[in-house]
Parts: C-alpha cells; sequence; structure tokens
C-alpha cells in the first residue's frame, strides 16, 4: 500500500500545470534546497488537510466547503455538511481520516455550530460520517459532540482533531474569549477532550468520576490550541497561541492544568501582565514557548522518511509571520525557520504517505508540497 500511495503522490507532483500542479519554486533549509510543488489553488481560508488513499487530499475552508483534491490537482466539492456557523474564526475547521479509512470510509471532522435562539451563539461540534464511494459526498452523518456552553464570542475554536494510538479521538476547544472559564471543570472551554468513535466518553478519562465536572475533558488551562500531533512514541502533544507573546507545546498529560489564563509566558495585548506570573504549583510548565508569537497552527512530527536528520523533529506553521518552524532537541527548542514565498499564512502542516512535507498557506489558498530538491 506504501509503494501505491508513493506513486500516487509521485504522479501528483509530476502532472501538468493545466490539471492545477506546478513547480511553485524552492526554498532553503538546513538539510539543503527543497522543491516546493503548488499541487491546487483557489481556496477561500483553507484550514486543514488529511490524505485519501490512491494519492489524493480533503481539504477544507472555514467558510463551510469541504475538497476532494485529486492527484492531478483538479478539485471536486463534497456535499452532505451539517450547519456551519461560519462567522469571526469559526466555520469548517479540521478533518481526520482514521488509520481505517480504507475500510470504514468514516470521516471525522469539527466545525462550529449554532447553539441556542441568538444567531451568533455558536460553539465547537465534532461529526462522523462516511464518504460515498465516488467520494463527492457524506452520508450516515452523526454528530458525537456539542461543546458546552455555547457563546456569542466569535473567537478560540480551538478544534483540532487527532486519532490516539487506542482509536479514541481527542480534540481541542479554546477559551472562546472567557478567559477565566479555562480553569472552570464544569464547562469544555479551554480544554483538551477525549471520545470514543461512537461519541462515548472513555471509561479512563481522568475526570468521569468528578462531580460537576465534563466528562470529556482530558487536560484544562488550555487558551487556544490550534496543533495537535502525535510523537513518534504515540504521546500526544499541542501547541497554543499564547497572547502577546508566550505561544507553548505542552505535552498533553491526562487531568493536567496548563495554566491559562493563570501563569503565562505572554502579556495582555495592551502589555499588561497575564494572571499571577510564570509558574504555580500544580500547575504545567511548557515544553517550549515562543516569545514573541509566532501564531502556530497546525502541528506534525516528522518520520524522517525524507530527511533523516529531521526525524521526531515538530513541524508547525505560523499564522502571523509567515514560515514553517521546526522544533526539535532536548530540552526542546526551535532550530530553523522554512520561508519562502509560499509559506504566507501557513494554516495547516503534515506529512503525507511518501514523507512529504504538505501545508496549506491562507494567503495563496493554496495546497502545496515539500519534498527535498533533486541534486540537493
Amino acid at each position: 500500500m506504501r509503494a501505491i500511495l508513493f506513486a500516487a503522490a509521485l504522479a501528483m507532483a509530476a502532472a501538468g500545470a493545466g490539471q492545477g500542479v506546478e513547480p511553485a519554486g524552492r526554498v532553503e533549509t538546513q538539510a539543503g534546497p527543497a522543491e516546493v510543488t503548488r499541487i491546487a489553488d483557489g481556496f477561500e481560508v483553507p484550514w486543514a488537510l488529511d490524505f485519501l488513499p490512491g494519492g489524493g487530499l480533503v481539504v477544507t475552508e472555514r467558510g463551510g466547503r469541504l475538497w476532494r483534491v485529486d492527484p492531478d490537482g483538479t478539485r471536486h466539492e463534497i456535499e452532505g455538511l451539517p450547519d456551519i456557523a461560519a462567522w469571526g474564526q469559526g466555520g469548517l475547521l479540521d478533518v481526520m481520516l482514521p488509520r481505517d479509512f480504507a475500510e470504514s470510509r468514516e470521516v471525522f471532522f469539527t466545525y462550529s455550530t449554532r447553539m441556542g435562539l441568538l444567531r451568533r451563539q455558536s460553539g465547537t461540534a465534532v461529526a462522523a460520517a462516511r464518504l460515498a464511494e465516488g467520494a463527492d459526498r457524506l452520508t450516515d452523518l452523526r454528530v458525537l459532540f456539542r461543546m458546552t456552553p455555547g457563546s456569542m464570542e466569535g473567537q478560540h475554536y480551538g478544534s483540532r482533531i487527532v486519532e490516539a494510538t487506542d482509536g479514541t479521538l481527542f480534540f481541542t476547544i479554546g477559551d472562546r474569549g472567557d478567559r477565566p472559564e479555562a480553569q472552570n471543570l464544569s464547562n469544555h472551554i479551554g480544554t483538551v477532550l477525549r471520545i470514543e468513535r461512537d461519541g462515548s466518553v472513555p471509561a479512563d478519562n481522568p475526570f468521569l468520576d468528578e462531580p460537576g465536572a465534563q466528562p470529556e475533558i482530558w487536560s484544562y488551562g488550555h487558551r487556544n490550541p490550534q496543533g495537535m500531533a502525535l510523537d513518534l512514541d504515540g504521546n500526544l502533544w499541542a501547541h497554543e497561541h499564547g497572547a502577546r507573546g508566550g505561544d507553548e507545546i505542552n505535552r498533553i498529560e491526562a487531568g493536567e492544568n496548563y495554566g491559562w489564563p493563570v501563569i503565562s509566558y505572554g502579556t495582555h495585548y495592551s502589555g499588561a501582565p497575564i494572571g499571577e506570573g510564570t509558574e504555580k504549583p500544580g500547575m504545567m510548565q511548557p515544553e517550549f514557548y515562543w516569545d514573541p508569537s509566532i501564531a502556530p497552527s497546525g502541528m506534525v512530527f516528522y518520520s524522517g522518511a525524507l530527511w533523516p536528520e529531521w526525524r521526531g523533529h515538530i513541524f508547525a506553521g505560523s499564522l502571523n509571520s509567515d514560515f514553517i518552524a521546526r522544533v526539535g532537541g532536548e530540552p526542546l527548542r526551535e532550530l530553523e525557520r522554512i520561508s519562502g514565498p509560499q509559506t504566507g499564512r501557513i494554516r495547516d502542516v503534515a506529512e503525507g504517505p511518501d514523507g512529504a512535507l504538505w501545508f496549506l498557506s491562507e494567503t495563496d489558498g493554496a495546497v502545496y508540497r515539500m519534498t527535498p530538491a533533486p541534486g540537493g
């Protein structure tokens, strides 16, 4: 199967410009020059991507459209989405195809949905559906989760979703602009959550037996996690936006409090201090933080398939500074910023089946694929 996917990905990169795929240039990296290929464009605020068997992709647009991108770069809209509340930072957000997709045809996605009677009251939801054999529509749509409570604020939906090694689903919700509630276990604000694929709560979730706590919560005290991934050993990590400085990378552990808004390495946008400082007993410290902020989005731990020297390193996009950050080492630190004309406002970063690095640029409304340049 891996050989088939690799051949399909190469065919995608070699297809003609008239099909939507064309070389976009080179970027310099510490491992040598890399070739960047534009796979498809014409997207309006692309938010997430994942890989179909055979070399295709699915791509979300925040405005509420889901696309299939074929190996030749052509796009086809996939019908059958639920009603989506697309305003502010909300809309159709992350998409994830599970490891058994070839058999199950299941697609999981996060989105903002209307909640309550007021038009702009919304919250993060998780849904599952099956992609029809023609890959042109979703069927058997099931809403697995809706956050409690909804909010009139239009920011910090979080919304990354990851399949754990045991098949459960992790996903994120930001603080929705209501900072103190990220410390309140009676709601889902500012949390990483864990559910089964049918939406039920796993029996070993950490707050299942705590009176008044929402049982889906895995960790809390988060501001706005827009990147989440498993490392090469299957451990869960996430990064989240600080305010003015203090973007964090955290190893996510069951039942832990990550401090927002009591502790932070950033300040408010006004310059005023946040909370009680940078440390407090009972609250987790980040493995790494950025100051000033890069507004990170998308996250992947790289396998080393095409760049062996990058094995185990984190790649994350920047929404405010037009680069892809490479983070690694012990202690964790930023090792490199990969930038070029194509790296404007990176929303998602992923490793393809062949080891290429793929990314979404909001600036260009495009999907790009990065590989070592021929002749390096």
